[in-house]
């Protein structure tokens, strides 16, 4: 009896051991099945001793056979010591269980922490010469992130997630609070992703779904609601050290308000990795104040919504070799009315598609070393549409439809000092007229994979503590050969000029003023941080 009954308390213990092993609900559910496991053979040991008493007791009259006595004696010893462990493992479960109970408050709620100090130093050097030209800098830069993570599993098929955010710079920022500041900061996208204040806000929040069928067939599938991850997506996930979110974070890295669902084909149609999943968000609501004459009705005098639609299919993933496309659409999209003047507010300056592939391999080659064996490389492809509204000026610098693209290649090795270090190097490229929604990149001098020009990077990620605190180092250089790279969508911020000396604008007035000085030609960022995540 003992060996059954320890398998069982092992088990159990293994599932508490492994957080990421199921669900808060699958972790009590089997629990509590080994439990009743454990109380069943513990009954079962107590019928048996009793059932063996009287046999005993006749062996114990029988005094011309002492080895039958001394054999029973053993036996019911031996039925005494098995029946004192099980209660004490039965106990021990118990206990376990109590304590689990105390600490989710009886409702199956898993919470976990992530929080990030980092030192960032950042340089930038303007257009307008390499002599003569403007150059800004920070020669230190220091910031908290916080995230507190909570999952709650109520059954095997339905779940929350949730994600609370803080993050901002040592202190107060000078300015950060004037309402003649920058309008365009503490936008909805990066609300989570911009070091700004100290509120905490509302990072991801949805519920999810998922059954092993649909209507009858045999394909697993899932549906979520509310404010989903999307950020730190495929490829971009690498030097973040973070886990994927389901976007490619060639095309699509903000925060976002919507659903998506997904149709694993794998079994359908044999292909390893098989799956499509529909998404759609809307990034902005027009919508009348609460306290107006007709609350929350559409406001003819507001921006039109911001939708977002799109599709992601990955035709093959068997673990080390897979593909992933991506398709969306967005409309309605903005710009600053005036860049000199941010008070004046947005407007809506048309659409734009976008479609993306990658390739990626989880090891290079077939045994040829162990390096290569625990080396990722990944390339991807990207492009963008703009669709301008008529009488709105154009987008990206042009009134007509134009076509942007962009590529990206990436090594993600060991990092051979230890057996979880991790060292990558990148490199992406992006056209004239490349867009991508990438707003909440996690770099402080805005997304490299939106440049307009030629992007490097090179990190180093070190866990100091097992997988609980790491280090990372990292470098960002960009080379811009066109403007408005981190700008909007149309041509107030995000019109596309070659970067020169001299780059002549309209001033509003009839003349032409040189803005060389207030565009980016270089920029640089060293970013060192530490990370406690639990």
């Amino acid at each position: 009896m003992n060996k059954p009954l320890l398998g069982s308390l092992v088990a159990a213990s293994l599932l508490l051991a492994d957080a990421s092993a199921a669900t808060m609900y699958e972790r009590f559910e089997v629990m509590e099945t080994e439990m009743k496991r454990l109380q069943q053979e513990l009954s079962t040991l107590k019928a048996e001793k009793k059932a063996a008493k009287p046999s005993a007791r006749m062996q114990n009259d029988d005094e011309e056979d002492e080895d039958e006595d001394e054999k029973a004696g053993s036996s019911e010893n031996e039925d005494d010591e098995d029946e004192f462990n099980a209660q004490e493992e039965i106990e021990d479960m118990q206990e376990t269980i109590t304590e689990l109970n105390k600490a989710t408050a009886g409702n199956h709620l898993k919470l976990g922490v992530d929080f990030r100090t980092s030192f960032d130093n950042v340089n930038y050097k303007m257009a307008s010469g390499e002599t003569s030209g403007k150059k800004y800098k920070n020669d230190a830069i220091l910031a908290n992130r916080l995230w507190l993570n909570m999952d709650w599993a109520a059954t095997k098929n339905i779940s929350f997630t949730g994600q609370l955010a803080y993050n901002k710079l040592y202190g107060q920022r000078f300015g950060a609070s004037l309402p003649e500041g920058n309008q365009a900061e503490p936008f909805d996208w990066i609300t989570n992703e911009n070091a700004y204040d100290d509120t905490v806000r509302v990072r991801s929040a949805y519920f999810f779904y998922r059954n092993d069928t649909f209507l009858g067939t045999d394909i697993p599938w899932t549906f979520s609601l509310g404010r989903r991850p999307s950020t730190n997506g495929h490829l971009i996930n690498f030097r973040e050290n973070d886990q994927a979110a389901s976007p490619s974070g060639h095309t699509i890295n903000v925060e976002f308000d919507g659903l998506s669902s997904r149709f694993g084909l794998e079994k359908v149609t044999g292909i390893p990795g098989m799956y499509v999943k529909l998404c759609g968000g809307r990034a902005a609501s027009n919508a009348s104040p609460r306290f107006s004459t007709t609350p929350y009705a559409t406001n003819d005098s507001e921006l039109a919504s911001i939708d977002l639609a799109g599709l992601i299919f990955v035709p093959y993933d068997n673990g080390q070799f897979s593909i992933g496309t991506q398709f969306y659409t967005a409309n309605n999209l903005i710009d600053l009315k005036n860049p000199q003047d941010q008070m004046e507010g947005f407007q809506t300056v048309g659409n734009i598609n976008s479609a993306s592939a990658y390739m990626m391999t989880n090891g290079i080659g077939n045994g040829w070393s162990n390096f290569l064996d625990d080396t990722t490389f990944f390339v991807s492809g990207a492009m963008s549409q703009t669709d301008p509204k008529n009488g709105a000026g154009g987008m990206l610098g042009s009134t007509d439809k134009e076509n942007g693209y962009s590529y990206w290649a990436g090594l993600n090795m060991p990092s051979l000092i230890s057996d979880e270090g991790r060292f990558g190097l990148e490199f992406n490229h992006g056209s004239k007229y490349w867009r991508p929604i990438t707003y909440g990149e996690d770099t402080m001098i805005g997304s490299k994979v939106a440049a307009r020009g030629n992007a490097y990077e090179v990190y180093f990620t070190e866990p100091l503590i097992d997988d609980i605190f790491t280090l990372q180092v990292r470098y960002t250089y960009i080379d811009y050969d066109y403007a408005g790279s981190n700008g909007f969508f149309g041509n107030a911020t995000g019109g596309s000029m070659a970067i020169s000396d001299t780059m002549m604008v309209p001033d509003g007035s009839g003349e032409f003023m040189n803005i060389a000085d207030n565009v980016v030609d270089k920029a640089q960022d060293i970013r060192v941080y530490l990370r406690y995540r639990y």
